[in-house]
């Protein structure tokens, strides 16, 4: 089991989250974040004072795999989030130790897999 961390445009979304859906993986949390890597630090003026940006508005994902979707999951990303340019951002990949369904109490693989009661399927 893996958990990976994607930081990406907020502008890509909808087509990373798009293309992770088709790939059948649709566990994922979100968090919106800002951070700073290649990027030019942006000059703006704001009621005439100036106002240095150096960290950049990014999303956050977080996606918990069994092995099988580790290469599935990072392709789908890759194929949808890249631009080519400075600031697509980064992919992490992390070991995880242990998974817990709080609901149900099934563990590491088991509570990967996708509700019966989500996708109302016979138990």
């Amino acid at each position: 089991m893996k958990l990976i961390t994607a930081i990406i445009r907020p502008e890509k979304l909808e087509e990373v989250k798009s293309s992770l859906f088709a790939a059948e993986v649709e566990g994922l949390t979100l968090l919106k974040v800002a951070g700073h890597g290649g990027e030019k630090v942006a000059l703006e003026t704001y009621r005439g004072a100036p106002m240095v940006y150096e960290f950049h508005e990014k999303i956050q994902l977080d996606i918990a795999v069994s092995e099988p979707f580790v290469d599935i999951t990072i392709n789908a990303i890759l194929a949808s989030a890249r631009t080519g340019e400075v600031g697509d951002g980064k992919i992490f990949v992390r070991p995880l130790e242990r998974v817990i369904r709080i609901r149900t109490g099934e563990q590491d693989v088991d509570a990967l897999t996708p509700d019966p009661v989500r996708l109302h399927l016979p138990h």
